[in-house]
């Protein structure tokens, strides 16, 4: 019983002494703050309660901890160097400073962390889509901590062109891309407008049919190939066959003396025109 009582005195010594203590801490806008003292994990509100960054707190009280004023750049870095590092890509903004990212190197993850999925960074202060950076896992959240500068600039260059382009992500082929990045690029590609698969096959066919001079009517999906249904530009119907992943001639519709695979999409216009 005395050592209960003792236990007892111990744990009232430090919670007096809470309110004469500071403490670093990482904040989400609208969370919480945590701090550990004599072995103890305390969880406060934060004031003002839309602090979003990396403060000095101290407590008023045992529910609520003020902010001293912002944590200065070698605060942070010791306090994240006792926690491991992960690299990660990053995808989209989700909400204030925290983004969804992705996993470098999913074998390493699953290792450390005994799952792979896509993850909430907090705290992300610079970057963009497609950026790879560094991050710190303390047990519970990732915390953003820099921009990995060794990663090559022209994958993060070549993704976000590849977006405006609307190249699928079946289609992307370059020097140094991996699954992880084609993960990536499917992750930030799902949400955007008119990035589906049906919108994003019509967009490249009446690109290719526009750039000859031509008009898309319909397209029908073969597998591997579409079945295009356009017009030139004296409006005479044609149907051709055509390869999805280069938008070369499989079939012209017409007798090219066995030369349809010589063409695309968008040469085959001017050769009919030609013809006709």
């Amino acid at each position: 019983m005395t050592n209960i009582f003792k236990l007892i005195n111990e744990i009232a010594n430090v919670e007096a002494q809470l309110c004469n203590t500071q403490f670093l801490a990482p904040c989400v806008k609208g969370g919480r703050v945590r701090t550990r003292v004599a072995g103890m994990v305390y969880t406060f509100r934060p004031k003002p309660s839309k602090f979003e960054g990396w403060g000095i707190f101290q407590p008023v009280d045992e529910k609520t901890a003020t902010v001293v004023e912002e944590a200065d750049l070698p605060q942070i870095a010791e306090y994240l160097q006792h926690f491991p590092q992960i690299r990660l890509r990053l995808v989209r903004q989700l909400r204030g400073q925290t983004w969804l990212a992705y996993p470098v190197n999913e074998a390493d993850v699953r290792q450390r962390l005994q799952v792979v999925k896509p993850m909430a960074i907090h705290l992300v202060t610079e970057g963009t889509t497609f950026d790879q950076i560094i991050a710190r896992w303390n047990g519970h959240s990732c915390w953003f901590e820099e921009i990995d500068r060794r990663t090559d600039p022209i994958i993060v260059e070549t993704l976000q062109s590849a977006v405006k382009q609307l190249v699928p992500v079946g289609e992307l082929h370059f020097k140094g891309v991996t699954p992880e990045i084609r993960t990536v690029y499917e992750l930030a590609t799902a949400q955007i407008d008119g990035f589906h698969q049906p919108q994003q096959d019509e967009k490249r066919l009446k690109k290719a049919l526009h750039m000859g001079g031509g008009e898309l009517k319909q397209f029908q999906d073969r597998g591997d190939y579409w079945t295009v249904d356009w017009t030139t530009a004296d409006g005479v119907r044609h149907s051709s066959a055509i390869a999805k992943t280069d938008l070369t001639v499989i079939s012209s519709g017409i007798c090219l003396s066995g030369y349809d695979g010589d063409f695309d999409l968008q040469s085959l216009v001017g050769v009919i025109e030609q013809q006709q």
